[in-house]
């Protein structure tokens, strides 16, 4: 009987002395304090005065010990993005922190949400440096990309670095970028070549398709585009007609559903080995050196730009 009470009493302590910790590892901010880091955090990221701040429970941080670790989240209703400070013990100091794992290669965490696999190459048919750009055909800044790309830059390194398009229309601004994707990879799915004959025209006519008076005959252009494709690379034209007419975008969404994963929100969107170019449609020299950096990284030969002409992009 002794026994068990004195079991009793350990477990009520127990369970006293951990929320006790409980309360001491994580306690809410004041609403003065509160104030106090909302307002510097609105004023440098600029956060308009219709989105919440939040500030979180503040939690002793083990590698800091003067400084709490405090997490600011930014709500606008329908996305929260979470910001991670660090606030002194006497509040007169907050610091914006960010931690990284150096035993994981962030590009290579991105590339390996990013699926290849039977997407049509340009180039080297397996290179150490892979090249992804997620693609709009109706997007212009994704035609200048692409001449910038093909041929310019194809011809300098396609012998050491492998080209792949990915699908990200933008649906809510080009209208039938959609139906472009969708066609592009019926040919995909039968003929390498014909898939980028079909982009090569495309980036380089989109007044030709936009131009068209209706929404369907816009389609009905890209259709007869893509039939023209079919005929000139022989491929099964049934099976071809049968896949356009489908228009099965599971595809399509897929594509755009790691483009975002990835963080890609507008065209064009390069990646090299993973790491992201920004800017959208870089210039050629600025690809070059984004190239040749991912190449020295590789132990591969950066290639001789001395005899390199260089293409007006277009605008």
């Amino acid at each position: 009987m002794f026994r068990r009470f004195l079991v009793t009493v350990i477990r009520r302590s127990f369970l006293l002395l951990l929320a006790i910790c409980l309360g001491c590892a994580a306690q809410t901010v004041s609403p003065e304090l509160a104030q106090k880091i909302e307002r510097p955090v609105r004023s440098y990221y600029k956060i308009p005065p219709d989105l919440k701040v939040l500030v979180g429970p503040a939690t002793p941080n083990p590698d800091f010990p003067n400084y709490d670790s405090v997490v600011v989240t930014v709500d606008n209703g329908e996305k929260k993005q979470d910001l991670n400070f660090l606030v002194s013990k006497d509040h007169s100091t907050l610091i914006r922190i960010n931690k990284f794992d150096l035993k994981k290669d962030p590009y290579a965490e991105t590339m390996s949400k990013i699926d290849t696999t039977g997407r049509p190459t340009r180039g080297a048919k397996a290179s150490k440096v892979v090249v992804v750009n997620f693609d709009d055909f109706e997007c212009p800044y994704c035609s200048r990309m692409h001449q910038t790309l093909f041929p310019e830059i194809l011809k300098e390194y396609g012998d050491r670095i492998t080209f792949i398009y990915k699908d990200y229309p933008l649906v809510e601004i080009h209208p039938w970028a959609m139906h472009a994707a969708i066609d592009a990879n019926c040919l995909a799915a039968q003929n390498n070549d014909a898939y980028w004959d079909f982009a090569d025209y495309i980036h380089s006519n989109q007044r030709e398709i936009s131009n068209e008076k209706t929404p369907q005959a816009r389609f009905d252009a890209l259709d007869r585009l893509t039939f023209s494709q079919g005929q000139k690379h022989n491929l099964d034209a049934p099976k071809l007609q049968a896949c356009v007419k489908a228009q099965d975008d599971s595809a399509v969404k897929a594509s755009m559903k790691q483009a975002e994963s990835v963080g890609v929100e507008a065209t064009p969107s390069l990646f090299i080995n993973g790491e992201e170019i920004p800017g959208g449609a870089v210039s050629p020299n600025s690809l070059r050196a984004a190239l040749d950096h991912a190449l020295k990284d590789a132990n591969l030969p950066v290639p001789d730009h001395a005899a390199a002409p260089t293409v007006p992009t277009a605008r």
